[in-house]
């Protein structure tokens, strides 16, 4: 699977299905996962996941939000870009793109993307999304 560069709903980001080369990528501890970003609701469903009851209407309506669930990290974010290499891909791993706690370096990432998506807003770096860690009972914003 390729990698790609693009800017996602929150940031500039690099998104692929081969978690494997995003860890080389960023020279990150494999011990720290990525998010995995659906496309809609329904596909989150179809890959196996279940969130409380209670709370899958937060997940259906949150905008720039990243969920934990038994410590997997997901989001639900359409694909702003009218890009039909994203609208193909179901769903993919997200990571800011830089590497491991440096800021965003566009040579850097250029040169480890296989496929660059650029639109008028162009590639920049801003805020993260929202973090909310969802148990049965509650819910905590970390970030």
């Amino acid at each position: 699977m390729k990698t790609i560069l693009a800017q996602t709903d929150t940031t500039v980001g690099f998104l692929s299905q081969d978690e494997k080369k995003l860890y080389e990528i960023k020279s990150r501890k494999t011990s720290k996962p990525f998010i995995k970003v659906y496309q809609n609701f329904k596909t989150f469903l179809d890959d196996k996941n279940r969130i409380p009851n209670s709370q899958k209407n937060l997940v259906r309506r949150s905008k720039k939000t990243t969920f934990i669930v038994k410590n997997k990290a997901f989001r639900i974010a359409k694909s702003t870009l009218e890009s039909k290499i994203l609208k193909d891909i179901p769903w993919y791993y997200s990571t800011s793109a830089n590497q491991a706690g440096k800021t965003f370096d566009r040579e850097f990432c250029e040169s480890k993307a296989d496929i660059i998506i650029e639109d008028k807003r162009g590639l920049t770096e801003s805020k993260s999304s929202k973090l909310i860690k969802i148990t049965n009972i509650k819910r905590s914003r970390l970030r």
